[in-house]
């Protein structure tokens, strides 16, 4: 295989670079910040709704090992995130298999998972929770989930929070079938393929903007499968992550998996996969352009702004913490539901 240099191009040549992926996170193109892909084998659970195996070895508090292909992460009875702030930009999380315990400073809660997706922006300041429970207590709970940050402008770094709920019911797939009758799916998360067009992103979104051009999709492609992605707008930054697989060409380069693969994005690319399944993760979008000051939970565009984030929360806890625990998991009979903010409550068709 041909690795390009990224900042290489040629104009007959779709493909900008391709690197290799490496631990998680995976670097990501304004305007994302943030990529991640968790995919965890767990066991059976307990009563508590966690795993029903012993946690002896495990750095419990932070379990980021992959012990017996399972992590408790910052869990300590069950694994996932326990309450932690966020100000600046937007969370999106696509959870292709297990369920996520959402719940936040503003009172609103959620339970999701199997094909749904959350979309949060964390805006002026929120704290949230992210648990994984295990709800079988027979057999295995595999979870396997994306979560993407994408920053917000200066204009929208303070917006009032927000999320959405999209639930597997209304995120659309496009379907393509090549001469050889080879199916590739593509699930639309933001953006349009096509007739697949998903639902409105939050409204302080940068995807929201019409001109931005943000795309977030997953693509499978059958066994041999060809498939050509469409150009994008110029100017926009664009990367396939290819995490599942064994080998594929995009426009023509060999490319193997657990690489991300840069693109030119007026130039439409044909991928031609090999004799395994192939799954890639598309991100793309108009950069935003503007300086970025990152620490820990808090993106904005200077220092000066992310000292005022940790001084902003230490004085209110944005909103403060109203649940019993910081890691609080829903009842196990409980489905995949949404209570918004305002008290609304949600449910997908």
């Amino acid at each position: 295989m041909r690795e390009q240099d990224p900042t290489s191009s040629s104009t007959d040549d779709a493909v900008l670079g391709v690197i290799p992926l490496g631990p998680p996170p995976w670097p990501t193109l304004d305007p994302f910040l943030f990529c991640v892909h968790h995919d965890d084998a767990y066991p059976a659970g307990n009563e508590a709704l966690g795993p029903a195996a012993s946690l002896a070895g495990r750095d419990i508090g932070h379990d980021f090992a992959g012990i017996d292909g399972w992590r408790m992460y910052h869990g300590d009875v069950v694994p996932g995130f326990p309450a932690h702030p966020h100000r600046g930009f937007e969370t999106v999380t696509i959870v292709r298999s297990g369920l996520i315990d959402h719940s936040d400073s503003l009172g609103a809660a959620a339970r999701f998972g199997g094909g749904d997706v959350q979309w949060l922006t964390a805006g002026a300041g929120i704290v949230h929770s992210e648990m994984f429970p295990l709800l079988d207590r027979e057999g295995p709970n595999p979870a396997e989930l994306f979560q993407i940050w994408l920053n917000l402008p200066r204009a929208n770094k303070l917006a009032p929070p927000h999320f959405s709920m999209l639930w597997r019911e209304t995120i659309p797939t496009h379907v393509a079938v090549d001469g050889d009758g080879r199916r590739t799916e593509v699930t639309v998360v933001a953006g349009q393929f096509a007739e697949a067009k998903p639902p409105a992103p939050p409204p302080n979104s940068w995807a929201a903007r019409p001109d931005t051009d943000v795309a977030i999709a997953t693509i499978k492609l059958a066994p041999g499968a060809r498939w050509t992605l469409p150009a994008a707008l110029p100017g926009t930054l664009r990367a396939l992550y290819f995490f599942r697989g064994e080998e594929l060409r995009a426009g023509g380069l060999a490319v193997k998996v657990s690489h991300r693969i840069q693109l030119r994005p007026e130039l439409a690319v044909e991928l031609v996969n090999g004799e395994a399944a192939s799954e890639l993760l598309l991100l793309q979008g108009r950069p935003i352009g503007e300086p970025v000051a990152a620490y820990g939970p808090f993106v904005m565009n200077s220092q000066a702004e992310i000292q005022k984030a940790f001084g902003d929360y230490q004085r209110t806890r944005f909103g403060g913490w109203p649940w019993r625990s910081d890691g609080p998991v829903h009842a196990r009979e409980e489905g995949r539901f949404a209570i918004h903010a305002d008290g609304r409550k949600e449910r997908p068709a």
